[in-house]
């Protein structure tokens, strides 16, 4: 006999931009960000027995994002999230678990003659702010934030041997060789009870961001890499050290490689180990590293 195993459902991709303008100076700030929503609860006939009862329409979840980002602050998003999430699970009694992503986009204001510019802004990168919130009834508000797509290179500075070497390896040791990687970095903060306790942390949340993003980017840099396993490993444990209020850390860093052009055809050019300046980038297979270092 069939059963219903689990189930959730929300609108996912809710896009919202909120302006905020100070009347007196004139500089407005800006934040774009995409929003998605998932409910779990008693949902279970709304599948089996096709009652929307108990269905909270997801144009209703829309709507309810939309008014929340007008009536509550929506930076930084860990708050926004969790007065979001919360809100489904104390609206709706047979809703018990409420999950919520932000993803915030960039947009930095421009420097117009040598001073920033009141109200207009760039994207000056891929690179996003991301949060993933749960809401679980009686049992409080897990957060998870991230830094996600930036792309990082130092064409110097990593070595990769010493790995195992069989009859299925072709990949020669290299002790200098180009690194580069696209960073997903999370942590997962210790367990809120409630919105007042992420609203009392809320100074917490961008120091954390700018904190990761910065030793993320100077242990890249600095660090004599053996590999990526090694380097992203101290990542955590800097982060980790920096931010007693998290409990974990985590990296996925998919490893893009930069392959060295063999000239020696064309008059014999050396373009080889120490005389390499020409690469061709990779774009796929590429690896994919990934860890989570906990307390």
């Amino acid at each position: 006999m069939a059963k219903l195993s689990s189930a959730q459902y929300g609108k996912d991709n809710i896009r919202v931009y909120k302006v905020h303008k100070d009347q007196q100076t004139g500089v407005q700030d800006v934040v774009e960000m995409t929003v998605g929503v998932l409910l779990q609860g008693e949902i279970e006939t709304s599948y089996t027995q096709a009652d929307n009862s108990v269905v909270v329409a997801t144009d209703s979840m829309k709507q309810t994002v939309y008014l929340l980002a007008k009536l509550h602050p929506i930076t930084p998003p860990e708050l926004f999230a969790s007065i979001v999430a919360s809100h489904f699970v104390e609206k709706y009694k047979h809703i018990h678990s409420a999950s919520v992503k932000i993803i915030t986009h960039r947009w930095t204001r421009m420097t117009i003659d040598g001073k920033p510019h009141p109200y207009s802004f760039f994207r000056d990168g891929a690179e996003t702010r991301n949060v993933e919130v749960t809401a679980n009834e009686g049992k409080g508000i897990e957060i998870r934030s991230a830094v996600s797509g930036l792309l990082v290179l130092k064409s110097t500075g990593s070595a990769f041997h010493g790995f195992i070497r069989d009859e299925f390896t072709a990949l020669e040791e290299v002790s200098d060789r180009i690194l580069s990687t696209e960073v997903d970095c999370g942590w997962a903060w210790n367990t809120f009870d409630t919105v007042k306790d992420v609203e009392a942390s809320v100074s917490k949340f961008n120091e954390a961001w700018s904190g990761a993003r910065d030793i993320t980017m100077k242990t890249f840099a600095e660090d004599e890499s053996a590999s990526v396993q090694n380097t992203m490993y101290k990542m955590c444990e800097q982060i980790l050290a920096a931010v007693p209020m998290v409990k974990a850390v985590d990296y996925s860093l998919p490893n893009k490689h930069y392959f060295e052009i063999d000239m020696s055809w064309h008059k014999g050019i050396k373009n080889t180990g120490k005389d390499a300046e020409v690469y061709a980038p990779q774009s796929n297979p590429n690896g994919l590293i990934e860890c989570t270092v906990s307390r």
